[in-house]
């Protein structure tokens, strides 16, 4: 399971946040300080080391640490991230060090590799780890029954997945939390299961004592899979009676649930809601209503929300353009799709990358061109693609050359972009080439 990320130990403890980038050198100040780290400490800081600076460096810091403090937490901290980094080989070599060295292994590393495993879609590998464990009379934890029921799951094998619930239950050494129950109950709703699905999230209910909001959340969205919408808006009732300052990433939550079951003026019931408690604008939660109304489309009303939210501060962000793209493109406007391109490339993402046009979006606005022979048109986005990316490639260049042909174009400086691009065209795309290019 993975480290904290977000805290150093010492700064945790007081409940001061420090930002992932600063704490590798906050943990390096406290040891030129004087201030002792303990292994924890050391296992923490190879997980942010790695986060911040790259495995090598975590490697590096691993590799100098005093022998007495590479034992199962810091060899553990390492094979973690190796893991998250999809490291396959690294990581089995590093777990067959920890057994070699006969370390006093937990739960950890081995949800660490299953994890690894379910995620690059080798899930068969898992049921072998679990045996392993059980003949080291290594205890699983909640987290390993989630792992080997979403392993099974992945088979097929739904009676599995219930024998390793029975196992869980007879063990009686771990508890079921509520977090067991929601990975069961999306595991029956993936199956078409849903009354088997309900009786879980009954269950996850009864588990959730403390009310955590994570819970609530979770019960909102598998009870909208379930398509029980009286249950969807029964725990919403809960979670605003548990939460009555209600935040917006569960309002965006239960009105995404409501417009996936065609609820449609609840969603804007619980919109309006929410507008009316939250003066600052989270486009997000509008981008949910304006893609319900582009789909059944409503275009007006789409574009009214989307004003709305700009006049209270909040800009559309790349998703808002991609709702409205696929409104056009499923219409055949493509000039104003063009323009959603262009709006959602100069906006970006918002965690600071670029937005880039799926291969689709691409070839479906080149082939428009190439059909109208619209030469103008498709120059035009190919100059709005170079914003995004940098290498057209040679799908989007042989399009171009198609254009040139059907509309009897000619190009007296094509040759030398396609080999300024560096782009190797295909047979049929050399002829093309031939044939548009005057020297």
């Amino acid at each position: 399971m993975a480290l904290p990320s977000r805290k150093c130990s010492q700064w945790k403890r007081k409940r001061i946040s420090v930002p992932a980038s600063l704490c590798p050198k906050l943990s390096e100040s406290m040891t030129k300080r004087g201030m002792n780290k303990t292994v924890s400490d050391q296992a923490i800081h190879i997980d942010l080391i790695a986060k911040v600076r790259g495995i090598a460096s975590a490697e590096t810091y691993f590799i100098n640490l005093p022998e007495a403090s590479k034992n199962h937490l810091t060899y553990g901290a390492l094979l973690n991230c190796y893991c998250k980094a999809l490291m396959i080989d690294k990581a089995e070599a590093l777990m067959d060090k920890m057994k070699e060295l006969n370390l006093s292994l937990t739960s950890m590393p081995y949800n660490s590799l299953m994890t690894l495993y379910t995620k690059i879609g080798q899930p068969e590998k898992i049921p072998s780890i679990i045996q392993e464990m059980k003949a080291s009379d290594i205890l699983p934890d909640s987290y390993t029954y989630n792992v080997w029921m979403r392993a099974l799951a992945a088979e097929n094998d739904i009676t599995g997945v219930e024998r390793v619930i029975d196992e869980m239950k007879r063990d009686g050494r771990v508890s079921g939390d509520w977090t067991t129950y929601s990975n069961l109950a999306s595991i029956y709703a993936d199956a078409g299961l849903f009354d088997k699905a309900e009786k879980a999230l009954k269950e996850l209910e009864k588990k959730n004592a403390r009310r955590d909001l994570s819970a609530y959340q979770f019960l909102i969205t598998l009870y909208g899979r379930t398509g029980n919408l009286l249950e969807v808006y029964r725990v919403w009732r809960s979670l605003r009676l548990a939460f009555p300052k209600t935040a917006n990433i569960s309002y965006l939550n239960m009105i995404q649930v409501l417009v996936n079951l065609n609820d449609l003026p609840g969603a804007e019931k619980c919109f309006r809601e929410w507008e009316s408690g939250h003066p600052a604008y989270d486009i997000r939660i509008a981008n949910v209503l304006i893609g319900a109304y582009a789909k059944q489309g409503s275009l007006k009303k789409a574009e009214e929300l989307k004003e709305r939210a700009r006049r209270s501060g909040a800009k559309a962000n790349a998703k808002t353009w991609e709702i409205f793209l696929d409104y056009y493109l499923r219409n055949g406007e493509i000039k104003p799709a063009v323009e959603c391109v262009e709006n959602a490339i100069i906006t970006g993402r918002g965690d600071g990358s670029k937005w880039i046009p799926s291969s689709t979006v691409v070839r479906e606005l080149m082939e428009h061109f190439e059909k109208k022979k619209d030469v103008e048109g498709a120059e035009g986005f190919v100059e709005i693609l170079k914003k995004a990316v940098d290498e057209l490639g040679v799908d989007v260049f042989e399009s171009l050359l198609r254009t040139y042909a059907a509309a009897g174009r000619t190009s007296p400086i094509m040759r030398r972009r396609i080999k300024m691009e560096n782009v190797e065209l295909s047979e049929q795309g050399r002829k093309l080439l031939d044939g548009i290019s005057v020297e």
